[in-house]
């Protein structure tokens, strides 16, 4: 167990000089929470929180820089140099009123402290220059049988903050534990009551999730504790809509997203909120006809998609990038047929890289067949910058020059004219000009 080879060197030298100081002045300290239950799993280490016995006041003189963004909790941010650890007092908390925050804080011993923290494996503490785990709560043992279990009864801790259900499937996704049964089983009893958690910090534990190292278990760790239905109703509906056997052998709308994400290695927020919503638009458009249909999915998915992203509170650069791929998402079926210049446009996209492995996902979790994907990427490697996005060779001034109002007929005229240039029928200033004369004058 070695710290120096699970955490950069950097956020390694600043938490040892808050410790360091800390201990000097005779106050108990140590290393805690994640950072503790990473190194015995011998996972690399992001970020390294301290519990201390001192109080805020006094971690306030003892520094010269510090963040009091949680003080009245018994928090206190330390900066050095450009790393922040939070720096928390050892404390007893009562009366949650609003699933979240406690109403009384009062500050007590290390032992007392890991008595309020959510579970077991995150209720460890670690001495650095002793190397001693401080262990209450049997935390070494549940991390050695792969358990996630609440500290204490398990209503109590979720009745306190309600995005401990959500933590608990998340942790147990990204470590590969399993959860305890009474836990798991008040998970499920408290699901309904999640939504008093803000949206923020929902979105915060979806996006850990989807983006974490099992996705697929998430969402169905989601679903079966009713968790999906309370957060995301419209991606539990996908839950046994059946699809046409002949292109989707693996099943139905829900599968076949989890398949997606079983299939994808590592994923950002914007393609995993990608994969989740592309078919989103399939429940409310499910029809029989002469097969299995969903005519019209993917306008109503984008609209479907831009509604879920706004209420998990993506960023508004997220949501357009995310709609956008979900409303394009059928077009790779017409790339080889397409006219050169709308092709061009397709692939030029800012975000094509994420139309195109949407589309390399959507078809290996399917019908399995790749020929359009290889075809835009052959199409990628052969055309240049410039074959797709040619420097235009007139604009509005010239078209005024011509004596032509401006208006929305300009836009009209010159989106043609770059689908001559795309297709390689125009190529010079005159021809057009010629040409704009010839049809608009």
């Amino acid at each position: 167990m070695s710290l120096q080879e699970r955490v950069d060197p950097h956020l390694l030298k600043g938490a040892l000089a808050i410790l360091k100081t800390l201990q000097k002045q005779g106050h108990e300290s140590y290393f805690a929470g994640g950072a503790v239950r990473d190194l015995l799993l011998e996972k690399s280490i992001s970020e390294i929180d301290i519990a201390t016995s001192a109080s805020p006041q006094e971690i306030e003189q003892l520094f010269p820089k510090t963040l009091s963004v949680g003080k009245q909790f018994g928090v206190i941010v330390v900066v050095q140099d450009t790393n922040n650890y939070e720096v928390t007092t050892f404390r007893k908390e009562a009366d949650y009123v609003d699933g979240r925050h406690p109403t009384q804080v009062s500050f007590t011993d290390a032992q007392h402290d890991v008595e309020r923290r959510d579970f077991t494996i995150n209720a460890l503490f670690f001495n650095p220059f002793t190397e001693e785990v401080i262990d209450y709560l049997k935390g070494r043992e549940d991390l050695e049988r792969k358990l996630i279990r609440t500290v204490g009864p398990p209503k109590s801790r979720f009745q306190e903050d309600k995005l401990r259900l959500l933590r608990a499937l998340r942790f147990a996704c990204q470590l590969d534990f399993e959860i305890e049964r009474q836990t798991y089983q008040q998970v499920k009893e408290h699901a309904s009551q999640l939504t008093q958690v803000s949206w923020e910090r929902i979105r915060d534990e979806v996006l850990k999730i989807l983006t974490g190292p099992d996705p697929s278990r998430g969402l169905k760790l989601m679903f079966d504790s009713g968790i999906l239905e309370v957060i995301l109703p419209e991606i539990a509906a996908m839950h046994g809509v059946q699809q046409p056997p002949e292109f989707h052998p693996e099943g139905d709308v829900f599968v076949h997203t989890c398949l997606m994400f079983e299939l994808s290695q590592k994923r950002s927020e914007t393609l995993a909120l990608e994969i989740l919503l592309h078919d989103v638009g399939k429940p409310p458009t499910f029809t029989i006809k002469e097969r299995i249909r969903f005519d019209g999915h993917a306008d109503l998915g984008a609209k479907m998609a831009e509604e879920i992203c706004r209420r998990l509170r993506i960023s508004n650069q997220q949501i357009e990038e995310v709609v956008d791929v979900v409303k394009d998402h059928l077009r790779f079926i017409h790339v080889q047929e397409m006219r050169e210049s709308t092709l061009k446009r397709f692939l030029r996209k800012p975000n094509f890289s994420d139309h195109l492995e949407l589309h390399r996902l959507d078809s290996l979790a399917s019908h399995g067949k790749l020929s359009s994907y290889h075809f835009c990427q052959e199409k990628l490697e052969e055309l240049s910058q410039e074959a797709m996005r040619p420097k235009p060779l007139i604009n509005g001034h010239d078209l005024i020059r011509l004596g032509l109002e401006p208006g929305p007929l300009f836009s009209e005229i010159l989106s043609a004219i770059e689908d001559f240039q795309l297709e390689g029928k125009l190529s010079s200033k005159e021809a057009i000009l010629d040409w704009v004369k010839k049809h608009y004058l």
